[in-house]
C-alpha cells in the first residue's frame, strides 16, 4: 500500500517513511493516445478518428471508442500487472481527450471518465500510475506518436501552445493533487527542441505552475532529442526526477542482431551511461521511461523463434544494467496487436481478423515506422531519392533531430505522413456498416480475456521487478 506521497531526496525516491522506491512497470500506450503501429490504423491519431467519425456518424463513434477504451483496460489487466510484481503504469494521453484546438482552455470534464477509472483501478491493486503527456499543442515532437502530422513541431515557436500546456497541467494536478498512488506527472513525452535552451526554460515554468496548486507530486522530465541528450540542462529542479529512453537498435529489424557478445553488452552499458549522464553527474534519481524490443511474428517469419530468444536475451541484459545501477523503469508496451505488448490481440479476435488485409498493405507500403518490414517496392522509391539528396545536399542528413539520417527524414515526411495518410479512409472503411454489436465484439478484442500473453517477455519483467530495492 502507498506511504504517503513519493518524493526525491538525493538521488533516491522515497515514499513518507524515507524509505526508497524503485518504479517498475510498463506504458499503456496506444489507448488514451492512439499509435499507428499499436493498434492498426495508418497516419496519426486525429485523422484516424476524423476518418472513424465520417464512416460511423456520431453516436457509433462515440459508442466504439468509450467501449474501446474500457475494454483495454480493465481490473483484469491491473491483477495481472501486479500478480507479476510490477508496481508502476505509466498512462500517456492526448491533449484532445481535454481540450479543443477551437475551443481552447474549455476543459472536457469527459477526457477524465477512462483515466480515472484506471488510476483508481491500478490504486486499488496497489500499482502507481505516472501521468504522461504524449501529445501537446502544435507537438512537441516531429514524430506520429505526438499526433504531429507534419514534420513541425510548432510548440516551440507558439507561446499560445505553451500556454495551453501549462494551463492544462494545472487543471489536471488540480484532480489528482490529493492522490498518493499517482507518483506524478510527465509533461513532455520525448521533446524535441532544435534550440535545446527552451525546453528546460519550459520545465522551470510548468514545475513554478504545478507547483502552485499541487505541491505533493514528483515531475518526471524527460531529456531533449526523444528523451536522448541533455545540452541546455545547466540546473536540478526540486522534486524532479529526469528521464530517458533507452531503445537499442538491437532489438529492431533493421539492426544488428544481438547475440550477446561481450562488446554488445559493453555497448548497451555505455548507451545507458551516456544517457544517464546529466543525472550521475547531478546525483539525481534516474527513470528509463521507455526502452523494449518488437518481436518477429510466427506466421511469417521463418526464424521467428530464434529471433525473439535473442531479443529476450537483449531485454533481459538491459534490465541487468538498470538494476545494476538501481533505476527505475517502465518498458514499451503494455498491450498492442502482436508486435511489441506484454500482452496482445488474440490473431483469432475479430479485430485482427477484419484488419488483416489492411495490415497487409501497410507492411507492403511501409506506413508505419516500427511495423516495418523488407520490401522491394518501397525500397526501390526510397533509395534513389535519398541518394539524390544526400549527393546534392550533403548537409541535408544533419538536419534536426540529428539522431535521425536522410533516409529517416524522407521516411518521415514522405512516407508515414504523407502517403500513410491517403490511406486512413481505407481503414475507416473496414467498420462502414456496422452495428452496435459488430462494434462492440471489436472493442471486445482487447480485453484481457480475449488476448494472448508473451510469456517470454513476462517471464524476464517478473523476474526483473522483484530485484533488490
Amino acid at each position: 500500500m502507498a506511504t504517503g506521497f513519493l518524493s526525491v531526496k538525493g538521488d533516491t525516491i522515497v515514499n513518507e517513511d524515507g524509505e526508497g522506491v524503485v518504479l517498475r512497470g510498463a506504458a499503456l500506450g496506444g489507448w488514451m493516445n492512439m499509435e499507428n503501429f499499436i493498434t492498426g490504423f495508418s497516419g496519426h491519431e486525429a485523422q484516424h478518428r476524423a476518418a472513424m467519425l465520417q464512416a460511423l456518424g456520431p453516436e457509433k463513434y462515440e459508442f466504439f471508442f468509450d467501449k474501446w477504451l474500457e475494454y483495454f483496460f480493465t481490473e483484469a489487466d491491473a491483477q495481472f500487472f501486479a500478480e507479476l510484481g510490477l508496481n508502476c503504469l505509466r498512462l500517456p494521453f492526448n491533449y484532445r481527450h481535454f481540450e479543443d484546438d477551437m475551443n481552447p482552455r474549455v476543459l472536457k470534464e469527459s477526457g477524465f471518465k477512462h483515466l480515472d477509472r484506471v488510476v483508481n483501478l491500478c490504486a486499488e491493486k496497489g500499482i502507481y500510475t505516472i501521468l504522461d503527456m504524449h501529445a501537446v499543442p502544435g507537438g512537441q515532437n516531429p514524430d506520429w506518436h505526438s499526433d504531429n502530422p507534419t514534420g513541425y513541431a510548432a510548440f516551440w515557436d507558439y507561446k499560445d501552445h505553451q500556454d495551453r500546456t501549462v494551463w492544462l497541467w494545472e487543471q489536471i494536478a488540480l484532480r489528482y493533487r490529493n492522490n498518493p498512488y499517482v507518483a506524478g506527472y510527465n509533461p513532455l513525452n520525448e521533446p524535441c527542441d532544435p534550440e535545446h535552451v527552451r525546453l528546460p526554460a519550459f520545465y522551470e515554468r510548468v514545475e513554478q505552475a504545478i507547483r502552485a496548486v499541487d505541491g505533493n507530486h514528483i515531475l518526471w522530465l524527460d531529456g531533449n532529442t526523444f528523451a536522448m541528450e541533455w545540452k541546455g540542462f545547466d540546473e536540478v529542479l526540486p522534486n524532479c526526477v529526469y528521464a530517458m529512453h533507452d531503445y537499442s537498435s538491437m532489438g529492431f529489424p533493421t539492426g544488428d542482431r544481438y547475440k550477446g557478445t561481450a562488446d554488445q553488452k559493453a555497448y548497451l552499458e555505455r548507451s545507458y551511461l551516456r544517457k544517464a549522464q546529466f543525472m550521475t553527474e547531478n546525483k539525481t534519481p534516474v527513470w528509463n521511461g521507455e526502452f523494449g524490443p518488437v518481436y518477429a511474428d510466427h506466421t511469417i517469419d521463418v526464424d521467428a523463434e530464434t529471433v525473439n530468444q535473442e531479443r529476450y536475451n537483449l531485454l533481459g541484459d538491459q534490465l541487468r544494467i538498470y538494476d545494476k545501477y538501481n533505476i527505475s523503469w517502465s518498458i514499451w508496451l503494455y498491450k498492442d496487436i502482436g508486435l511489441q505488448g506484454m500482452i496482445y490481440t488474440n490473431p483469432e479476435s475479430k479485430w485482427n481478423k477484419t484488419l488483416k488485409p489492411f495490415l497487409d498493405k501497410k507492411k507492403d507500403f511501409w506506413l508505419d515506422k516500427w511495423g516495418r518490414r523488407p520490401a522491394s517496392a518501397p525500397e526501390a522509391a526510397l533509395r534513389p531519392l535519398v541518394d539524390w539528396i544526400d549527393s546534392v545536399s550533403p548537409t541535408a542528413k544533419d538536419t534536426y533531430p540529428t539522431s535521425w539520417n536522410t533516409e529517416l527524414h524522407v521516411m518521415r515526411n514522405v512516407f508515414y505522413t504523407f502517403l500513410a495518410a491517403s490511406f486512413v479512409d481505407d481503414f475507416a472503411a473496414l467498420f462502414r456498416g456496422m452495428s452496435e454489436k459488430d462494434l462492440e465484439e471489436l472493442a471486445r478484442s482487447f480485453h484481457f480475456e480475449g488476448c494472448v500473453q508473451r510469456e517470454g517477455l513476462n517471464r524476464i519483467l517478473r523476474d526483473h521487478a522483484h530485484a533488490s530495492k
